[in-house]
């Protein structure tokens, strides 16, 4: 049984988002002694790979991985090393098509921290992914096909043979996630 479930928020935001504090109530809400762990990844992507590793390293096992948009980047890479399960909720995939827009200076939605961004963080970034996904019998990948962000369909093509779930609508902050907790709960046999 999974004892430790990691939860990684998205590009420029924070442990404080919607998706992250519903999940880790309704598992709080199973009365179970199962750590849910929502960290504020640093905006700097080595370092934040540093971090989810430390995080690995130093949590109970077996371990799950879920995360959102970037969160689901760094959840899937890291489900594959470990061979173990992820739900990703619209993904960001390989090799992050249109990121290079983000290029400079950014703000984090949530905190207000500037923080900058060149071709080597995102060369590091990309470089942190597999060219092909084999890691599908422990993936569920949530999609909206309304996701303003990303192309559903890159997603779909990249996570083939994965569990997959396309809603028709929503929105790149995934709506309908609420409707989604039991079916994520029954995927991670929590």
């Amino acid at each position: 049984m999974i004892k430790t479930i990691l939860y990684f928020h998205g590009f420029a935001s924070s442990s404080d988002s919607n998706k992250a504090k519903l999940f880790k109530k309704y598992i709080s809400s199973l009365k179970n002694d199962m750590e849910v762990i929502v960290p504020d990844l640093n905006n700097n992507f080595q370092n934040a790979v540093e971090e989810i590793n430390n995080l690995i390293e130093s949590s109970q096992k077996p371990i799950a991985f879920i995360g959102s948009s970037l969160g689901g980047y760094y959840a899937a890479y890291f489900s594959s090393l470990h061979k173990t399960k992820a739900v990703l909720i619209n993904p960001a995939t390989p090799p992050l098509k249109g990121f290079d827009a983000y290029l400079g200076k950014n703000e984090n939605y949530s905190t207000g921290q500037k923080f900058n961004l060149t071709k080597s963080d995102i060369s590091f970034i990309r470089s942190i992914s597999f060219k092909s996904y084999e890691n599908q019998r422990n993936t569920l990948v949530l999609l909206e096909s309304g996701d303003e962000v990303l192309n559903y369909l890159d997603t779909y093509s990249y996570f083939k043979g994965s569990n997959i779930e396309v809603f028709f609508g929503g929105s790149h902050s995934y709506e309908s996630l609420e409707k989604k907790l039991e079916k994520i709960r029954y995927f991670l046999e929590i």
